[in-house]
């Protein structure tokens, strides 16, 4: 039975170093050979997973990019989008002018260039290298957003941005939803927006079921994810929460985990 294999990026698939491991990659390419379908299920922009997607080969195997936590899905080999869904011009503006009242900095991409007020602010040299982007300084970042971004990265060193989470989502639970991917970044996309959603679409369009899912994940933009695959699998280096609902919890994105993990289930 052809089995979709859901992989998160950072703390997952990558090293500590950014990096697959060749076990790792090894396992994934024969799974693809053996006609298992990969999504590489990511918070980051599209620009950031197509680099990943081109080192597994997923272009040979119709591989599919779940970008921005799932508001892009886009089929790798023929660069065909099968979902969108952005946040509203007039509520992203909402969103950043409140941000203003903490001391926060938003991320905002639209695919290819981020946008910010400082090139050296807080992670945006960061999430420029990690993920092929380019970078436009403005004066006023409501004034230069005239798009609707799938998403906005708000990122603020841990203690700052846990002192000030109930105060940004406050205004928005209605409107928005928020997930933390690591302890410096809280995500924001349209609401309902989360990997979970995206890989059920992903079912619909294969004609399988959540049965036939195996998904990998180490943080709490996870959860959905792992909650919905017929075989949820957490990191050995994954938030205790994560672990608590995994089927499965294997070795650490530094020690091969992936690939020990898909060795266990005979895949």
């Amino acid at each position: 039975m052809k089995k979709i294999i859901a992989i998160d990026i950072d703390g997952t698939l990558y090293n500590d170093e950014k990096k697959i491991t060749q076990k790792t990659k090894a396992a994934l390419l024969q799974a693809q050979q053996n006609g298992h379908i990969l999504v590489l299920a990511s918070g980051r922009p599209t620009a950031g997973l197509k680099k990943i997607a081109k080192e597994l080969a997923m272009d040979q195997h119709h591989g599919l990019l779940l970008a921005y936590n799932g508001g892009i899905v886009i089929d790798y080999t023929s660069g065909e989008v099968l979902y969108k869904n952005t946040i509203p011009n007039e509520l992203a503006k909402q969103l950043l002018h409140h941000l203003e009242r903490v001391a926060v900095n938003p991320i905002v991409d639209d695919g290819q260039t981020i946008y910010t007020t400082d090139p050296e602010s807080f992670m945006v040299p960061y999430e420029r290298t990690s993920n092929h982007l380019e970078v436009k300084k403005v004066t006023d970042l409501c004034d230069a957003i005239d798009f609707s971004p799938a998403k906005i990265l708000i990122a603020a060193p841990e203690q700052i941005l846990s002192e000030n989470i109930a105060f940004i989502k406050k205004p928005f639970q209605d409107k928005l939803s928020f997930v933390l991917s690591a302890p410096f970044y809280l995500e924001s996309t349209p609401l309902g927006i989360n990997k979970a959603d995206s890989m059920e679409k992903i079912c619909t369009l294969l004609k399988t079921t959540a049965s036939n899912v195996i998904a990998f994940g180490d943080a709490q933009n996870d959860i959905p994810m792992l909650a919905f695959a017929g075989t949820s699998i957490a990191m050995g280096n994954a938030c205790d929460s994560l672990k608590r609902i995994a089927d499965i919890v294997t070795a650490s994105n530094n020690e091969d985990g992936i690939a020990l993990a898909l060795e266990r289930i005979a895949l």
